[in-house]
């Protein structure tokens, strides 16, 4: 039976229950984070850590210490048995339940979820769709944190898919590329990685951070035209959990850069790295 770390204790998922006047439930009023468990630990906590703290400060959402949330990953791995393991971890906290409306709690009683999963397998190269229906405002603080309200990437999913493609491209309110439903784009040309800016709507991800901070990459401004441009550019997707590469974009074949992706995902294997 899978196990849940909530509010405080370890209990089977079907045991758990979550007020149904949390905030998190009614308005989406909550962060949260994927986490890579490796060897039954999730490197790089603390760069998940301070964005969630950063989040929270940006929409004011009160939050355990990370003392707490260090100890009930802990302890959710341990009575697991996932020591050892691989998987993904995801932490969720939301301002916990309040009375009806927009009104902020007086005494906020934040709620604090941890699930743990296998990781996902690895996933076919990804058919991009260059979605026209979601935007991703780059001018918008929702651009920068985890938050819980995902339906802006749901229906950019959903129209992908509408059209036969299996990921969405986001370009952001003046037309560049931001990132896709799940993932950070990296864009590959004459041994050169960039990556967009936080300014053009991408999110902060932790992979991207480790990235940049190792020199693989660097930030820059991309158009979809730049991606498709004589013959066009290598594309790879990363994320906490995982490196996909791009196999077209709205039917135009990509090329591949099998080095540049073995050296990520080599980079990104390394939890000391």
């Amino acid at each position: 039976m899978s196990l849940v770390w909530l509010n405080g204790v370890v209990l089977p998922a079907d045991q758990a229950r979550i007020d149904p006047a949390d905030r998190g439930f009614t308005l989406g009023e909550g962060l949260f984070e994927t986490m890579r468990v490796q060897a039954g630990t999730v490197p790089h906590i603390d760069r998940h850590m301070a964005r969630l703290a950063e989040g929270a400060t940006l929409i004011g959402l009160p939050r355990p210490d990370d003392g707490v949330l260090r100890r009930g990953l802990d302890d959710l791995l341990r009575a697991s048995g996932a020591s050892g393991q691989e998987g993904a971890a995801r932490l969720t906290v939301t301002h916990g339940p309040g009375v009806r409306g927009l009104a902020a709690p007086t005494a906020p009683r934040p709620t604090v979820l941890i699930t743990l999963a296998p990781l996902p397998p690895p996933a076919a190269p990804a058919r991009l769709f260059l979605c026209q229906s979601v935007r991703r405002d780059q001018q918008s603080v929702l651009s920068r944190i985890k938050s819980l309200n995902y339906l802006p990437s749901l229906l950019a999913r959903r129209e992908a898919e509408a059209a036969g493609a299996d990921e969405a491209l986001l370009t952001n309110l003046c037309g560049d590329v931001a990132e896709t439903s799940v993932s950070t784009v990296l864009a590959v040309r004459n041994g050169v990685a960039l990556t967009p800016r936080v300014a053009d709507g991408a999110l902060p991800g932790i992979a991207r951070a480790r990235l940049l901070d190792a020199g693989l990459v660097r930030e820059g401004r991309i158009t979809p035209h730049d991606l498709l441009r004589d013959g066009g550019c290598a594309v790879l997707l990363v994320n906490a959990l995982s490196v996909r590469t791009v196999a077209s974009l709205n039917g135009q074949a990509l090329p591949a850069a099998p080095a540049f992706e073995a050296t990520v995902r080599a980079f990104l294997d390394d939890p000391s790295r």
